[in-house]
C-alpha cells in the first residue's frame, strides 16, 4: 500500500507509520541510541530477574514486585522498539491493523502494569516503615499473589476498549501513522465521524486508573515521611528514608516523563511533531531503561549479590584453582 493511499480506507489491512515525522533523514543516526536503550533495558531487566531467581535472601515482597516490574518492562519494550528499529534502519513502516491494534493493546495494558505495580510497592514500603511488626504477616505470598493477579486483571480489562472502540471506527482519509508506533490518539484522528467516544474513554482511564494510583502513592508516602520526621535521630531517618528512595526515583522516573507527554500532546498545539513524537517515545523507553539501572545502583542487596556473582565468577575464571586454594585454608 502506497502512502498516497489517502481515500476510500474503511477497512485498512495495513497502516504506515512515518517514524519521527521530519527527521526521515535522521533515522539511522537515531536508531542508535534507541538501539543501545533496548539492549540496556533487556539486560538490565534480565539480570534484576536472574539475581532475584538465584538469591535465596531476596524472597521477599518488595523483590517479587520487582521481578513484576522487571517482565512488565520487557514486555513493554519489546512491543514498541523491534518495530521501531525495523522502521528506522530497513524502512518496514508497513504494520497489519491487527498488528497495529495489538500493539496498542500491549502498551496501554503493560503501562498501567507498571503504574500498577509502583502502587504495590508503595504499600510495602508503607507497611515496613509504618507497621514493621505485621509487614510479613500482612504480606504474605498469598498475599502478594493476590495483589499481582488483581494488577494484572485490572490493566488487561481497562486496555482492552482501547483496540475494540479503534476497530469499529471507519477510515476514509488516510493510512499514515504520523508516528514510530501504534499511539492510540494517533490512530483515532485517521478516523471519519465522531470518535469522541475514544477520547473519552481515554480521559476516564487516565483519571480512574493513573489519577487513583497517583492519589494512592501520595497518600502512602506523605504517611511515610510522617512516620520518618518523627524518628529521634538524623542517622535513623536517613537510613529509613534510604529504604524508599529506589522506589521514589521509578515512581519519578514513570510518572513526570507521562505527565510531560499527557500536557504536550493536548495543550503544545505549536509545539512541532517530531518533538511530540519524541517525546512520546521517552516516556514509552525511560521507565524500561531507567528501572533495573535505579534498583541496581541503589539498592544494597541487589548491588551486593550481583557484585559477589560476578567476582566470583571473575576469580574462577582467571584463577581456575582459587576454589580448591580457599578450601584448604589459603
Amino acid at each position: 500500500m502506497s502512502d498516497s493511499n489517502t481515500t476510500d480506507i474503511t477497512n485498512p489491512s495495513t497502516f504506515i507509520l512515518r517514524g519521527i515525522p521530519g527527521l526521515e533523514a535522521a533515522h539511522v543516526w537515531i536508531s542508535i541510541p534507541f538501539c543501545t536503550i533496548y539492549a540496556i533495558a533487556i539486560l538490565g531487566n534480565f539480570t534484576i530477574l536472574f539475581i532475584i531467581k538465584m538469591e535465596q535472601s531476596l524472597r521477599a515482597p518488595m523483590y517479587y514486585f520487582l521481578c513484576m516490574l522487571a517482565v512488565t518492562d520487557l514486555i513493554l519494550s519489546t512491543a514498541t522498539l523491534p518495530k521501531m528499529l525495523s522502521i528506522f534502519w530497513f524502512n518496514s513502516r508497513e504494520i497489519n491493523f491487527s498488528a497495529c491494534l495489538t500493539q496498542m493493546y500491549f502498551i496501554h495494558c503493560f503501562t498501567m502494569m507498571d503504574s500498577g505495580i509502583l502502587v504495590a510497592m508503595a504499600l510495602d514500603r508503607y507497611m515496613a516503615i509504618c507497621d514493621p511488626l505485621r509487614h510479613s504477616t500482612i504480606l504474605t505470598n498469598s498475599v502478594v499473589a493476590k495483589i499481582e493477579l488483581a494488577v494484572v486483571l485490572r490493566c488487561g480489562i481497562s486496555a482492552l476498549p482501547y483496540p475494540f472502540l479503534v476497530r469499529r471506527w471507519p477510515y476514509c482519509r488516510t493510512n499514515l501513522i504520523p508516528h514510530s508506533f501504534c499511539e492510540h490518539m494517533a490512530v483515532v484522528n485517521l478516523a471519519c465521524g465522531d470518535t469522541h467516544l475514544s477520547g473519552y474513554y481515554g480521559f476516564f482511564v487516565l483519571f480512574s486508573v493513573i489519577g487513583l494510583d497517583v492519589l494512592f502513592i501520595t497518600v502512602s508516602y506523605i504517611k511515610i515521611l510522617r512516620d520518618i520526621f518523627s524518628l529521634h535521630t538524623k542517622d535513623a531517618r536517613l537510613k529509613t528514608f534510604g529504604t524508599c528512595s529506589s522506589h521514589l526515583c521509578c515512581i519519578l522516573s514513570f510518572y513526570l516523563p507521562e505527565f510531560f507527554s499527557s500536557l504536550t500532546h493536548r495543550f503544545g498545539h505549536k509545539v512541532p511533531l517530531h518533538v511530540l513524537v519524541l517525546i512520546a517515545n521517552v516516556y514509552l523507553l525511560a521507565p524500561p531503561l531507567l528501572h533495573p539501572i535505579i534498583y541496581g545502583v541503589s539498592t544494597k542487596q541487589i548491588r551486593d549479590r550481583l557484585l559477589k556473582h560476578f567476582t566470583r565468577k571473575g576469580t574462577y575464571f582467571f584463577y581456575p584453582g582459587t576454589q580448591a586454594l580457599c578450601r584448604d585454608g589459603w
